[in-house]
C-alpha cells in the first residue's frame, strides 16, 4: 500500500492510497466467484457462466463492491500508519480501478487541532447573590391567583391587561400571506408575554369585533423558526374578551392551590423556597456558560471544518424536526437553508472549540466517566420521564446510542470540576446593568 499525504489547508489533509494489483485482483476474483455462484444468465446452468460473461452483466455491481470493501479495509491501517490524529468520518473520493490493475482512491481528512491549553483552574467568574424577594413571591402568588380565577365575558368595556382576549388572526411577510402563521379563536393572556409584547399590547383597547393590525420584527434568534428574523404584519380580530374574577387573597386561597398548604404564609414559604431552588439552578448554568465563554476567548485555535459542519447540519435537522411535527418543510416555512447555516455557522464553530478545550482539561486532569456516572445518569433520567431503571436502558443498547450519552456525562463532570475550582466574585449592580455585559453573557 502506497500513500501520499497532501496538505489541504489548515487541518484538512488529503490521502491518495493505492493498492497493488496482485490484493486488487485477489479481490475481483472473490467478487466474480461470489456472484458467479448465485447469477442466473439464460443458456447458462447455475454456476457454469464464464467470467467475460459475468464481467459484462455485473461488472460494474462487482467493482463497486469491492472498492468498498478495499476502501474500508486499508483506510484505517493508511491513518495509523500516516499517524494522523482523524477527527471525523473521511470524504472518500476518485476510486479508481487503474489500468495497470492497481486500485487508488483518495481520503480527505480533518484532524485533531493542537493548541497549548491556557490556564483553566481557579477561574475568575462574576457571581450574583441569589436572593427572593417579597416582590419575586408576590409575583408567583399573583399567577396561581390568575390561573385559579373563573372567567367571565364582558360587553360594556374595551379588553384591557389581565383580560383574555379570543381572537383570529393571519400573518403576512412581505405583503405575502403566511399559511403557516393562522390562528382561530386564539386565547391570548394579555400581558403575560406568551404572544409577544407589540401583539398582546395592540389588543389592549380593543372591543368585540373590532379588527386591527400589527407590525412585529422577531429577531433571528425567535424560537420560532417560522417567525425568526422575519417582519410580520398580523391582522387581528377578536371574537369575544373575557374578565378573571380573582379570588380573595386568604387562606382558603392556599388551600385551593393545594391540600398541603394549611395557610397563605405555608404557600409564601414554598415558593420562596422553590424560586430560590430554581434561581441557584439558573445561576449554575450562568456559571457555566462564563467559564465556557472565558475558556473560549482565551484559547483561540482553528477548529474541524467537518465537526462545523457537523454542528450545523444537527441544528439544521432539529430545527426541520419542529417544523415537521407542524406538517411543514423550510421551505413551506420560508427558511432558506443557506442563510440558516451561516447564521448558526459561528455558534457552531464555538461548541466544537469548547468540546476540544473540555476534553483536554480531562486528558489532563484524568477525569473520565465510570459505571457510577452513567448508572446516575440513567437514574436521573428514569426519574425525569417517570420510568425505571430498566426501560432506560432499553434506549441506550447500541454503541451509536451510548456515545452522545456519555460526552455527555464526560462534559458534566469537567464543568463541575472548573466550577469547583472557579473563584467567584460578586457582580455589582453596575456590572448587571451595563448593556455590554448583557451582550456579551448572551452570546
Amino acid at each position: 500500500m502506497q500513500i501520499t499525504v497532501n496538505e489541504v489547508g489548515g487541518l484538512t489533509k488529503k490521502l491518495k492510497i493505492v493498492l497493488p494489483k496482485e490484493e486488487v485482483s485477489k479481490e475481483l476474483d472473490a467478487g466474480f466467484r461470489k456472484i458467479k455462484n448465485d447469477a442466473r444468465i439464460k443458456g447458462f446452468r447455475r454456476g457454469k457462466v464464464p467470467r467475460h460473461i459475468l464481467e459484462k452483466t455485473y461488472g460494474d455491481q462487482v467493482r463497486a463492491e469491492v472498492a468498498e470493501k478495499l476502501v474500508q479495509a486499508t483506510y484505517f491501517d493508511a491513518v495509523e500508519k500516516e499517524n494522523l490524529d482523524v477527527v471525523a468520518h473521511p470524504e472518500i473520493k476518485t476510486p479508481v480501478f487503474e489500468e495497470d490493475g492497481s486500485f487508488s482512491y483518495e481520503a480527505e481528512v480533518d484532524t485533531r487541532p493542537q493548541f497549548e491549553l491556557k490556564e483553566y483552574k481557579g477561574l475568575e467568574i462574576e457571581k450574583e447573590e441569589v436572593e427572593v424577594s417579597d416582590a419575586e413571591i408576590d409575583a408567583e402568588i399573583d399567577r396561581l391567583r390568575r390561573e385559579l380565577a373563573p372567567l367571565r365575558s364582558i360587553e360594556k368595556r374595551a379588553a384591557r391587561e389581565n383580560d383574555i382576549a379570543i381572537v383570529d388572526f393571519d400573518g403576512f411577510h412581505n405583503g405575502e400571506q403566511m399559511k403557516q402563521v393562522h390562528g382561530e379563536n386564539v386565547n391570548v393572556d394579555i400581558g403575560s408575554g406568551r404572544h409577544g409584547e407589540e401583539f398582546e399590547k395592540k389588543l389592549v383597547g380593543m372591543n368585540i369585533g373590532e379588527e386591527a393590525s400589527v407590525e412585529v420584527d422577531f429577531d433571528a434568534s425567535s424560537p420560532n423558526p417560522v417567525l425568526a428574523g422575519k417582519k410580520v404584519d398580523f391582522k387581528i380580530r377578536v371574537n369575544d374578551v373575557k374578565e378573571r374574577v380573582l379570588p380573595e387573597l386568604d387562606d382558603e386561597f392556599a388551600k385551593d392551590v393545594s391540600d398541603e398548604f394549611e395557610s397563605l404564609e405555608a404557600l409564601r414559604e414554598h415558593i420562596s423556597e422553590k424560586i430560590f431552588a430554581d434561581k441557584e439552578q439558573a445561576m449554575e448554568g450562568e456559571i457555566t456558560d462564563r467559564i465556557m465563554q472565558k475558556l473560549i476567548e482565551t484559547n483561540e485555535f482553528e477548529v474541524p471544518s467537518r465537526l462545523v459542519q457537523y454542528e450545523i447540519n444537527e441544528y439544521i435537522k432539529q430545527t426541520e424536526d419542529t417544523l415537521q411535527r407542524g406538517g411543514l418543510s423550510l421551505e413551506a416555512a420560508g427558511i432558506n437553508r443557506a442563510e440558516a447555516e451561516e447564521r448558526y455557522r459561528e455558534t457552531a464553530a464555538k461548541r466544537v472549540r469548547g468540546d476540544f478545550i473540555l476534553k483536554k482539561i480531562a486528558e489532563q486532569q484524568d477525569i473520565k466517566v465510570l459505571e457510577e456516572d452513567i448508572n446516575n445518569g440513567f437514574a436521573r433520567i428514569a426519574k425525569q420521564y417517570n420510568m425505571t431503571i430498566p426501560e432506560v436502558r432499553k434506549f441506550f443498547k447500541s454503541r451509536d446510542d451510548m456515545l452522545p450519552f456519555i460526552n455527555e456525562l464526560l462534559n458534566e463532570k469537567i464543568l463541575k470540576f472548573l466550577r469547583e475550582e472557579a473563584r467567584f466574585t460578586p457582580k455589582t449592580a453596575a456590572a448587571s446593568e451595563n448593556p455590554e455585559n448583557k451582550e456579551s453573557a448572551g452570546e
